[in-house]
């Protein structure tokens, strides 16, 4: 794998983390709130509350100007991949148990790993591809294709929208890897929540009456396109955290992703797991299936081992470099 000279593992490693204890509690915010506010309602709520607290969090990285960009174009596709997977996967989230759907979202990691060969140049082994492979086999366990009892309570076909959210987030991801040489950890921020603000007004003229909501009584459906309303005074608290936090969550992972290598800390990412097991089980007493466990497993395992795998190749080509080095 390749590395730069601005390479920090270690201050990556604590941004991943911190970023992913932040989704969770957006995720559990976000499903909290979904059975009466639109999700590009709330999408737009929070975006523009986390422009105002990116914007001052440019403040300390060196001021406004750090938003001027060689690469408009290259920001605005890192956008749209992100509002496409938020959108894939809060809709599933709608009518999904939260641990379920945040497990199949986390083989986000391996398509990471997976992508970054022919997208970053890097390098996987035979070894971290079977391991890769065995994430996905984790995913089709988390699908039950088996199952046809139609208990799942929801279409299959809903499965499926965590895996594309975690598609479209590796490509995020490692558009950010190539973008953050150039463009600050807060700039990349404020363009993603621009990206949100202009997705959510654009549903909010073309859906923001409910008009495509009437005589639906599909869950997904109705949290996409249910008519906007103005927040109850109660739910206001909620609505600007999730603006803070989303704030944390594009900083954090901005960061995370400039300052070390894409498969160094895409594997601590699974941090999410046991705060979404946690919060499913706190707030809606979700308990995950047996199959979810498996697929969390192999999934969770596979990422580690890749992870390792990687540690244990990097340590070899520092010990032939020193070698080098000597003669």
């Amino acid at each position: 794998m390749h590395s730069t000279a601005s390479t920090r593992p270690l201050a990556g490693i604590a941004f991943i983390i911190a970023g992913m204890v932040a989704i969770s509690i957006n995720d559990m915010l976000i499903k909290a709130m979904s059975d009466g506010y639109p999700l590009h309602q709330i999408v737009f709520i929070r975006s523009a509350i986390g422009i105002l607290f990116s914007l001052a969090l440019m403040q300390f990285e060196g001021g406004f100007h750090l938003l001027k960009t060689r690469r408009p174009g290259l920001h605005a596709l890192r956008g749209l991949l992100v509002v496409m997977s938020n959108m894939c996967y809060f809709v599933a989230l709608a009518v999904m148990p939260l641990a379920d759907a945040t497990a199949l979202f986390f083989v986000a990691p391996l398509f990471i790993t997976l992508l970054s060969v022919p997208l970053l140049g890097e390098k996987i082994g035979a070894l971290r591809l079977g391991a890769v492979l065995v994430g996905f086999l984790g995913v089709v366990i988390m699908q039950r294709p088996w199952d046809s009892s139609g208990e799942l309570g929801f279409s299959r076909l809903v499965l499926l929208l965590p895996v594309f959210a975690a598609l479209t987030y590796a490509l995020m991801q490692l558009l950010t890897r190539k973008l953050g040489a150039t463009s600050s950890a807060s700039a990349m921020s404020i363009y993603i929540q621009s990206a949100f603000v202009a997705v959510s007004l654009g549903f909010w003229l073309v859906a923001g009456d409910g008009r495509f909501a009437e005589g639906s009584d599909n869950p997904s459906l109705l949290f996409l396109f249910r008519a906007w309303i103005w927040p109850e005074d109660g739910d206001w608290w909620p609505l600007i955290g999730l603006g803070l936090n989303s704030a944390v969550v594009a900083y954090c992972l901005a960061q995370a992703y400039r300052l070390s290598d894409a498969a160094t800390v895409a594997p601590f990412e699974y941090v999410g797991l046991p705060m979404a097991v946690l919060w499913g089980w706190l707030f809606w007493a979700e308990l995950p299936a047996l199959p979810i466990w498996i697929g969390i497993a192999l999934i969770a395992g596979s990422g580690l081992f890749v992870f390792l795998r990687e540690k244990q190749n990097a340590r070899r080509v520092a010990r032939v470099a020193e070698v080098k080095g000597r003669y």
